[in-house]
């Protein structure tokens, strides 16, 4: 359990999306919101959305009061070539989350070396490079939602940029 606001406590499951151009991987955590892990791994669908749609789906059946979309900036802090991609994406899940009428919240967390640290994890692990793109992702987001959860539970505030349905497209700056 997270304490938001030094008022209220946030109990609820939270998932992790680390978006690609190909894949986005999901993970999420049980419902206390303590223990991350990896979900799956769905195909990009950028005419459908089935991707969003299929957050959305994973949000209302665990109930989710948060997802942190993974924000691929550099090490300095600054944009990346994915940086408009995953705002984008973020801003169509907020959308179809609060038109399926949840209270969820989206926020951008940032995910420098995320796919690093999950690459990193797979070779200690024995998994050759080849066999890695399979799950890779879902770690992925698992460390996007372990980094957001030690941010939560280490200042007991919200952490990540919220991001609303109504937010206007501001990437130019």
């Amino acid at each position: 359990m997270t304490t938001m606001n030094d008022s209220e406590t946030l109990y609820g499951s939270r998932i992790g999306v680390d978006v690609g151009r190909a894949r986005v991987g999901l993970a999420a955590t049980d419902p206390a919101g303590i223990l991350a892990t990896p979900i799956d791994t769905l195909k990009r669908d950028a005419d459908d959305l089935s991707d969003l749609h299929r957050i959305v789906a994973e949000a209302t059946e665990r109930n989710a009061v948060r997802v942190y979309v993974g924000d691929p900036i550099n090490l300095r802090g600054k944009k990346t070539a994915s940086t408009d991609d995953a705002h984008l994406f973020a801003r169509q899940l907020a959308h179809l989350l609060a038109a399926a009428e949840l209270s969820t919240q989206v926020r951008l967390i940032d995910e420098r070396l995320s796919t690093v640290s999950a690459s990193q994890k797979l070779h200690q692990a024995g998994v050759s490079s080849r066999n890695q793109r399979s799950v890779i992702d879902q770690l992925a987001a698992v460390a996007i939602l372990e980094h957001a959860l030690m941010l939560e539970n280490n200042t007991g505030a919200d952490t990540g940029t919220l991001v609303s349905a109504e937010q206007e497209d501001n990437s130019d700056g």
